[in-house]
């Protein structure tokens, strides 16, 4: 199978790219000119160098493709400029199912997110099926990514076959940005979680994620949404998962939203504003800490055969590659397992 992938010098894209050269797939993977390719170590494929906000630049790597695997987005959950966000994850998702439908691909792939999905504070488990409008979207992120996710459902409903995947938290290794979640983990690794708030995180091992790619490009309805997921935790329990296996301590302290709003309210002004630099807490993140983001994967399970597995290992994993890396001090000698 001959499949145009987007995203595959990213977190979730390199992991999809493995997967799918696993399955013999021979692949034409979408870079940049200012690219790592030392990201696609290892990954066999042609790279065609393009931009997705130039469609054009896309067409003849996409004619003659069985599937368009579409994972590149732009996953910040601060920005300067939000209407870069939305070139990035809303027009080029519309132009590339466009260019798509022109190539007479049979089938795409879209990686939305669950950050499309409407949760709650009260922690209830959610799944494709909760009511949502883009009222219930909180910052640029979400509301970028409802956005495109719509364009893919418009399309499928005039009749192209696309897949909508929505993973949930993926973690894993090869998070070289680091993304959001990454961070929280980067900064645990090296002393910087003193405290934490009460919300909670569905995480997912990555090459789960990945794996289910490879399922919907044979499985699944077109215009259907499928929730990827594996465990629902609070932060704390997180926390302390990395604890048991870094021996690090987990911190104890617990902050009030209020306190956790003022912070990121000085460090999005200072840090962000003043000093142009990204600050390590936003008002977003904290207005999104305040549902709890648990979901149910039960009909990847049904529709995709999607495993849900402990995520543990995929932890344990993402911790050793962060210290192998560099991103934080090496593991002592001495780590509870």
């Amino acid at each position: 199978m001959k499949i145009f992938l987007t995203g595959a010098t990213g977190f979730v894209g390199y992991h999809v790219a493995k997967a799918l050269a696993a399955e013999g797939a021979e692949l034409r993977l979408l870079v940049r000119k200012s690219s790592n390719l030392a990201h696609l170590e290892g990954i066999p494929g042609d790279a065609h160098t393009g931009d997705l906000l130039n469609p054009e630049s896309l067409r003849s790597a996409i004619q003659g493709c069985d599937a368009v695997v579409h994972v590149a987005a732009d996953y910040r959950l601060w920005i300067p400029d939000p209407a870069a966000m939305y070139r990035a994850n809303v027009d080029a998702t519309r132009e590339l199912l466009r260019m798509a439908r022109e190539a007479g691909v049979p089938r795409v792939v879209y990686t939305s997110s669950v950050a499309t999905m409407h949760f709650r504070t009260d922690g209830i488990v959610i799944n494709e099926d909760t009511p949502v409008t883009i009222a219930d979207m909180v910052g640029h992120y979400k509301r970028s990514k409802y956005l495109a996710e719509r364009e893919a459902i418009e399309a499928a409903t005039a009749g192209q076959q696309v897949i909508i995947l929505n993973p949930t938290t993926p973690i894993g290794p090869n998070d070289a940005k680091p993304t959001p979640t990454g961070r929280i983990f980067v900064d645990f690794l090296n002393g910087k979680f003193p405290a934490y708030v009460d919300t909670g995180l569905h995480l997912v091992d990555v090459a789960e994620v990945a794996h289910a790619h490879v399922l919907a490009l044979t499985g699944g309805q077109a215009g259907r949404r499928y929730i990827l997921g594996g465990e629902n935790l609070t932060l704390k329990q997180i926390l302390d998962k990395m604890a048991a296996i870094t021996g690090i301590p987990s911190p104890t302290v617990k902050i009030p939203f209020a306190v956790a709003a003022t912070y990121a309210f000085f460090e999005e002004l200072i840090t962000g504003r003043i000093r142009g630099k990204e600050p390590r807490a936003t008002l977003e993140e904290v207005r999104m800490g305040r549902k709890k983001m648990f979901a149910s994967s039960a009909r990847a399970q049904q529709e995709l055969g999607f495993r849900v597995v402990p995520v543990y290992p995929a932890m344990r994993a993402a911790i050793d590659w962060f210290q192998t890396h560099g991103y934080a001090p090496a593991a002592s000698a001495k780590v509870r397992t």
